[in-house]
């Protein structure tokens, strides 16, 4: 796990591991294949994507296949940035985001108290263009104003198995992009125990 920003909010970068990804795919694949089943997972009214498809999965996948793997990378997150061991992590909700070519995740921020964001599939050379800032199919985290030696962005160019977490505040954005393909990724928001998220009695 590597930690990013020494000032303002800190954001954790880690891997992934290809089971986990592959499990997540298959499982989407078969939502998409079920009419049924995607009408009942459909969850693009909660969230604000100007994407193709939005996906909640259920309970029990997350808490059969997931929750162990999110739950101590939260505790890494929240001892590597805090010193604290959290005593109650609930993952509120997971879903999968489905962004195909011009399609595009607006400015947003997450409920909970930690979200996370993972990719799991990438479309090939998705950053092409022909300007010099190469922001296509990437994510922006916004925070405060540019000023003498502080940037209020942090541009993540993702790569399958990429997982970025950070706190539920933050602000981001998804980019469109010119390539066929799609772009697959998971997010999750949760709540951990009022006294590690007190940031005044701690």
């Amino acid at each position: 796990m590597k930690i990013l920003n020494p000032f303002g909010p800190k954001i954790a970068v880690i891997k992934i591991p290809k089971n986990i990804i592959v499990k997540i795919n298959k499982e989407v694949d078969k939502i998409i294949s079920s009419k049924s089943r995607l009408k009942k997972s459909d969850y693009s009214s909660n969230l604000v994507g100007q994407v193709k498809q939005e996906i909640r999965l259920s309970n029990r996948f997350v808490n059969k296949f997931l929750l162990r793997f999110i739950r101590s990378n939260i505790q890494k997150y929240l001892k590597k940035c805090l010193n604290k061991n959290a005593t109650k992590i609930n993952l509120k909700s997971f879903w999968i985001v489905r962004q195909f070519k011009n399609e595009y995740n607006p400015i947003h921020f997450h409920s909970g108290n930690i979200s996370a964001v993972g990719y799991l599939k990438i479309p090939k050379n998705i950053t092409k263009s022909k300007k010099r800032l190469k922001t296509n199919g990437t994510i922006d985290f916004i925070h405060g104003s540019k000023s003498f030696l502080s940037n209020s962005l942090y541009n993540h160019n993702p790569k399958v198995g990429d997982m970025i977490i950070f706190p539920n505040y933050l602000m981001h954005t998804a980019y469109p992009f010119k390539r066929e393909g799609e772009r697959r990724s998971f997010s999750f928001n949760l709540d951990i125990d009022k006294k590690t998220f007190d940031v005044f009695h701690g």
